[in-house]
């Protein structure tokens, strides 16, 4: 199975948009997209999980790779847990994966 196809598994396409299924790591040294983890997206981020503070980093990591406004995010399961369900207003699962993958090669190629 290629990557795009397992990274194709963590997104469900509802009415209401583009699921995403994501693993978060809080206080890492930076934010980043790190992959996959247990059939999730996994994300780290450098802010606590104190307060919904990783969650809000979480949502403006992700609107950045999705070149969406953080309005158009909301976590629908799992605000104070790491695996965490994320709604994506705006989107399609096609372009979501499309600029997850290519933030991951470039991440990887400047790594």
């Amino acid at each position: 199975m290629t990557f795009r196809e397992q990274l194709l598994l963590t997104m469900q396409d509802t009415s209401a948009g583009t699921v995403l299924l994501v693993h978060v790591q809080p206080k890492a040294r930076r934010n980043q997209l790190c992959g996959l983890h247990d059939g999730r997206l996994k994300l780290s981020v450098t802010e606590p999980p104190d307060k919904g503070k990783a969650t809000a980093a979480v949502l403006t990591l992700l609107a950045a790779v999705l070149r969406l406004p953080v309005s158009r995010l909301e976590v629908i399961r799992g605000d104070i847990s790491r695996r965490k369900d994320i709604l994506l207003c705006g989107i399609t699962v096609a372009a979501a994966v499309d600029l997850i993958a290519a933030t991951l090669d470039a991440e990887e190629r400047n790594s």
